[in-house]
């Protein structure tokens, strides 16, 4: 049993934890935290700027939308950093070129994630080492070890007379003592500490009270699964449904209040277990800087990326801001990148142990991580 242990676990019971939120669709960084003090904001965005009356001060130019007051305390408490005007340093105007553009780490066979967790990996991860929440394997995990996709934790059984069936499969896997057989026994391991989760109830700690969505549920099973020790070193989820170009407020403002209260919850839940936990949100590209007529956005370029976790700097904006004057603005108007993803992803990977193969994660890049962390 011990070897199987190893096999779950991959290093151990190693305890750092990298959860990955794709906000899919392009996510209006501007409307989620506004630059308060740029006058060209509110001439942009006559109709649908947040103002400095409604919006929840920062550090005196920037602003969070009352949408996200959920993610206050883990602001106030410096476990939360804001990177403005990050992006790719593609122009494309795809969705679904931008967002595999983002997830691959340029243009490179497999994902970023996925690299990493192979070129980081000593010996074998077993099936948890890195879960997708959702129906299948994100771009970001493409060449990862192993990956895992479930929408519940429910998902992971192998039906109501899963007795039988696993002393059988058991009894095979024991039988081969090679790769295939340390496999199997992994998995059915990994089944049977799931069956353990699933059949337990949970009750979140410290009060917290997660949303009932899809996105909220599946950031309380990452919590699970992060502090039930199963091997867990990175998952991904996505919140979908950004691209606002009709009626901004009435797309964006349910999905902000859905992120907020979902990481508020996690946040508050996973107490000092976030100390070895991050958290980072991304999005393929932002919005125009200016409105159009049917009071939304049109695709740009610059948006925003958030991290939350233990060691980080937080508590502030990071980035330069570049401004808002029209010789600033990039293209029909956007908001240029002035922090390139990939040097915020890079300063999370060194946090969670990549040490020198940060080239091997992204290739042909320049890589200058983002001093997030004290």
């Amino acid at each position: 049993m011990a070897a199987i242990e190893h096999f779950i676990h991959g290093d151990g019971d190693r305890k750092q934890a990298l959860v990955v939120i794709f906000l899919r669709g392009g996510a209006d960084g501007l409307n989620m935290v506004a630059p308060l003090e740029d006058d060209g904001y509110y001439r942009a965005r006559p109709r649908i700027a947040i103002t400095k009356a409604k919006a929840l001060a920062l550090d005196g130019f920037y602003g969070l939308n009352p949408l996200l007051s959920d993610l206050q305390t883990a602001y106030k408490d410096g476990a939360l950093g804001i990177v403005h005007a990050a992006g790719s340093e593609d122009d494309t105007r795809s969705h679904f070129e931008a967002q595999d553009l983002m997830e691959h780490g340029g243009i490179v066979g497999g994902g970023w994630l996925g690299r990493f967790l192979r070129a980081r990996t000593a010996g074998t991860s077993g099936p948890l080492s890195a879960v997708a929440l959702g129906r299948e394997v994100p771009e970001c995990l493409r060449g990862a070890p192993a990956a895992t996709v479930f929408s519940s934790l429910d998902d992971f059984t192998l039906g109501a007379n899963h007795a039988r069936l696993m002393a059988s499969l058991a009894r095979l896997y024991q039988a081969q003592p090679n790769d295939l057989g340390a496999a199997g026994n992994s998995t059915l391991a990994a089944v049977r500490r799931i069956e353990v989760l699933r059949t337990a109830s949970y009750q979140p700690a410290h009060g917290a009270m997660y949303g009932d969505d899809e996105f909220s549920r599946g950031l309380l099973q990452i919590a699970r699964l992060i502090k039930s020790r199963v091997g867990l070193e990175a998952a991904s989820i996505d919140l979908r449904g950004w691209d606002s170009h009709f009626g901004q407020s009435t797309v964006m403002d349910p999905l902000m209040a859905r992120l907020a209260k979902g990481l508020g919850a996690f946040y508050r839940d996973m107490g000092r277990e976030m100390d070895s936990t991050t958290l980072v949100v991304m999005t393929e590209f932002g919005r125009r800087v200016a409105e159009n007529s049917a009071f939304g956005t049109d695709h740009g370029r610059g948006s925003i990326m958030f991290v939350m976790g233990g060691g980080i700097k937080g508590g502030r904006v990071f980035g330069k801001w570049p401004g808002l004057t029209q010789d600033v603005l990039e293209g029909p108007g956007d908001l240029p990148v002035v922090t390139n993803y990939r040097n915020i992803l890079a300063a999370i990977l060194q946090r969670h142990g990549a040490g020198d193969i940060l080239n091997k994660v992204f290739p042909s890049f320049e890589i200058q991580p983002l001093d997030l962390y004290a």
